[in-house]
């Protein structure tokens, strides 16, 4: 009888072990706690991987480094059911010292941030990298409530369900607060 179990059960647990191991990428990985992708007051460029997409963000603030932030993110292959990246691109920049709400045109995902520090402003200019993958990614998109619910507190956001993606994001600004 066991024999007789192994031999039907044996066959499911490849097939599920197969079809989990599409999707087991292992933890995010920011690298070190010290290894942000900028240094307060600079700007920076951050791109994943050909065919991966932004899946977490970490940020923390500092008033005394001119109310700026420290970033960090962590990559993902995009799933095998969206294909292969057929196009990627650089959208227009969001403006430091304004508010704004942007979402990757043309259904892409977004792969990759580049922003400017403007001491000014004390504020920064984003511009998105977003990459549209060959079938349709499917979504109906929504804000998250993941977000510092004050402008000074730290930032750890990641996705936590295979399939979810980073689409856009939005912004307050301060003229107070800055």
């Amino acid at each position: 009888m066991d024999i007789f179990l192994l031999c039907v059960f044996l066959p499911l647990v490849t097939v599920a072990w197969g079809q989990y191991s599409d999707y087991n990428y292992g933890p995010y990985n920011y690298g070190d706690n010290d290894e942000w992708v900028n240094v307060y007051r600079q700007g920076f460029n951050f791109q994943c991987p050909h065919g991966q997409v932004i899946v977490a963000v970490r940020s923390v603030f500092s008033k005394k480094e001119g109310s700026d932030r420290l970033w960090n993110y962590a990559c993902m292959p995009a799933s095998q059911s969206l294909g292969e990246p057929t196009e990627c691109w650089w959208e227009e920049i969001n403006r430091a010292g304004t508010e704004w709400y942007q979402t990757c045109s043309n259904n892409g995902l977004v792969a990759g941030f580049q922003s400017q520090y403007f001491p000014s402003v004390l504020d920064r200019e984003w511009q998105f990298y977003c990459c549209r993958y060959s079938r349709r990614c499917p979504y109906s998109c929504w804000l998250t409530t993941e977000y510092p619910g004050h402008y000074g507190e730290d930032m750890d956001m990641m996705m936590y369900t295979y399939d979810y993606y980073i689409r856009g994001a939005t912004t307050t600004f301060s003229a107070v607060h800055r």
